[in-house]
């Protein structure tokens, strides 16, 4: 089958078969003249196939050597760009290749460049984890150490309390002798005024208050406190001023003794003139005791002297000298004795509910109420036209009296087989605290007196309300906390009447005089009670 070659390719002369070819007509021989051809009409038989024309005028084309072939050319071009492309396209590609590898290389290093900090962290953290045991094992030693030192601290602290308290512990023997001699004065005063006044023979039994009939007395039974009441069945009392601790008292329709100290014009009693009359009756009995003549064979009485009136000072106050005991200190207070409902500015006050109970309260509540002649401030200032020296202040010592006796929220505290508790004994480390401390600085601290601690003791009971918050074994620790409530109530200038909430009885002392005891306090509580000690030596 004969083969037909592609048009695209170049027709190359076959030199071979033109050579072999006869000679055309008219040139057989020279000199002979050429025929003329007849021109046929072509027929089917001479018609020639398509591709063989289309060979032959391209062999004749090669043959005839006078043009050149295009499309060929055209197409070589297209190769070489082609190839050029490509070329460039595998220089991309290598260029790409060879970027991408160094950025293999670089992340590679920045891998391993991770990876060593990453082993230089895990070191330096080990390291740091290792002193950080290191660090919490000294800090759990110094720890031990610390807890030891405030284990030995507060033995030391303990051990120092007790001195102080043994040191304080009034003997039996002075407290017998003492007691015996102030009961046998309050008897002849009692006397006297029964049988040589008019207005204050109705004087009932006395009513022993204050610190030695409440258990608290320290160091010497040289302090005695003594009220003596007068009944007052009808009468009509008003409060002076707007604190609801001082009242005017007036009697109602009546016969009574009393009438003889009311005002001109009104049925107020006079505090004032009541006082300076009771005062004079004290001094008569004291001058006839004197001039008693004293056989041989009896003991020598002691020598009695009524001191100098202090103002607005609702008490006479009587000195007593005797043979082998220490000088004794009397205050005798005349009172009013009112039985009704306290007043109401008494409501919202004395809040043992949670600590003595419900009961116990009301049974407070059902005793009567006092009024001593005492006043706040000047004498001469009239309020409602009634002067401040003729007003009466409330008194509920008989009620602290009770609670001081029965303190514990359980009834057997402090008893015969019951647990004994602290609450007293942080009360006399505060009294001897305070006292230490105004004997450095009388004149600063003039106006704090030990009612200001006793009022912080009750105060703190009803907060701290079991008796397992005052057990005796946590006695530095619940002084401590006694110490920093005081300090509280200084720093704030405010402690609160313990049955009259309206009553502020700080209110009369300055602010510097608060805020510097209560540093002094401050500083011996931090240091450890150092005054403690120099009175121990």
């Amino acid at each position: 089958m004969r083969q037909t070659k592609s048009l695209d390719e170049p027709a190359r002369p076959n030199l071979q078969a033109q050579a072999s070819l006869p000679s055309p007509p008219g040139r057989a021989g020279e000199g002979e003249e050429p025929k003329k051809r007849e021109r046929k009409q072509p027929g089917p038989a001479d018609e020639k196939p398509a591709a063989t024309v289309h060979r032959q005028k391209s062999s004749e084309a090669c043959v005839g050597g006078d043009k050149s072939p295009q499309q060929p050319a055209k197409t070589m071009k297209k190769q070489d760009a082609k190839k050029e492309k490509e070329e460039e396209t595998m220089k991309k590609q290598d260029a790409q290749k060879k970027k991408e590898e160094e950025t293999m290389k670089k992340q590679d290093a920045q891998k391993k460049k991770e990876e060593e900090t990453m082993k230089k962290q895990d070191a330096k953290k080990k390291k740091e984890e290792e002193t950080m045991k290191k660090q919490d094992a000294k800090k759990e030693k110094e720890e031990e150490t610390m807890k030891k030192q405030d284990a030995k601290k507060k033995k030391e602290e303990e051990r120092l309390l007790r001195t102080t308290l043994n040191a304080l512990r009034i003997k039996t023997k002075d407290k017998a002798k003492a007691a015996a001699v102030i009961n046998d004065l309050i008897s002849d005063i009692m006397e006297h005024l029964k049988k040589n006044t008019l207005y204050f023979k109705d004087v009932q039994q006395k009513l022993g208050t204050g610190s030695y009939y409440e258990n608290l007395k320290i160091a010497d039974p040289d302090e005695f406190d003594v009220m003596m009441p007068m009944p007052v069945d009808r009468a009509e009392i008003k409060p002076f001023k707007e604190d609801g601790a001082f009242y005017s008292v007036g009697l109602k329709r009546g016969k009574n003794p009393l009438q003889r100290f009311q005002q001109e014009g009104s049925s107020h009693l006079s505090a004032s003139e009541m006082l300076q009359d009771f005062r004079e009756e004290v001094k008569k009995c004291v001058k006839k005791l004197k001039s008693v003549e004293v056989l041989p064979d009896v003991e020598v009485p002691p020598d009695v002297e009524v001191t100098r009136k202090k103002r607005a000072c609702p008490a006479v106050t009587l000195l007593i000298r005797q043979k082998e005991l220490v000088e004794l200190s009397l205050d005798v207070v005349l009172c009013l004795e009112v039985k009704s409902t306290w007043p109401s500015f008494t409501q919202g006050g004395l809040k043992v509910e949670r600590w003595l109970g419900g009961k116990a309260k009301q049974q407070f509540k059902n005793l009567p109420f006092y009024l001593v002649p005492k006043y706040k401030g000047r004498g001469t200032v009239v309020c409602d036209g009634v002067c401040a020296k003729d007003v009466w202040r409330l008194s509920f010592s008989h009620v602290e009296k009770a609670i001081m006796k029965n303190h514990g929220s359980k009834k057997t505290c402090c008893e015969a087989g019951g647990a004994k508790c602290c609450r007293k004994d942080c009360l006399k480390l505060l009294k001897h605290l305070l006292h230490l401390l105004k004997d450095q600085d009388q004149k600063s601290f003039e106006k704090i007196c030990s009612y200001h601690a006793k009022t912080t003791l009750l105060h703190a009971c009803c907060s701290r309300v079991d008796d397992s918050d005052w057990e005796d074994s946590r006695l530095a620790e619940c002084f401590r906390g006694l110490l920093e409530d005081f300090e509280g109530h200084l720093t704030e200038q405010k402690l609160t009447n313990f049955f009259i909430p309206a009553h502020n009885l700080l209110s009369d002392v300055s602010r510097k005089s608060c805020t510097s005891l209560a540093s002094r306090i401050r500083e011996q509580r931090e240091r450890g009670f150092p005054i403690f000690m120099e009175n121990e030596k």
